[in-house]
């Protein structure tokens, strides 16, 4: 298996780590690691052209299932580089995968997937993939 870096991704935001970001073990607590993850995975949303409000007449991402695996502590100060990619399209979800990288250890921190499914807000109920969204994700892997 080969290592993960940085160049995998397609989408990156770059976060300060804050001081309040840590907790009673000195190091980022677990729960940072998932914000870090939605500001990266919003920022593809973003590229993508897709409406975030949660309300708008098409389809509304939901994040279904999420899991993130730590690899290193990471502690402040120190800034974050999160990376964002699709890496598998079905019928009614797509499956990302972002990686959070240090920049003060030059390395792979912690390695996070989601499965995202479009959902009809208006009528309360999952729905298919857009097209639109089946072309912004294939416009953003592209390059």
């Amino acid at each position: 298996m080969s290592r993960l870096t940085l160049n995998d991704f397609t989408i990156k935001v770059s976060l300060p780590v804050q001081w309040g970001d840590m907790d009673a073990a000195n190091h980022v607590n677990n729960a940072v690691y998932m914000r870090w993850v939605e500001s990266a995975r919003l920022a593809y949303f973003t590229k993508m052209g897709m409406d975030t409000s949660f309300r708008g007449q098409d389809a509304g991402p939901i994040l279904a299932w999420q899991d993130c695996k730590y690899i290193f502590p990471v502690t402040y100060p120190d800034t974050v580089i999160v990376g964002a990619r699709t890496l598998q399209v079905e019928a009614d979800r797509f499956r990302m995968e972002c990686g959070i990288f240090s920049e003060k250890h030059d390395r792979l921190v912690a390695i996070a997937k989601q499965v995202i499914v479009p959902y009809n807000f208006k009528q309360l109920q999952k729905t298919t993939m857009p097209e639109a969204w089946l072309l912004g994700i294939d416009r953003i892997e592209a390059g």
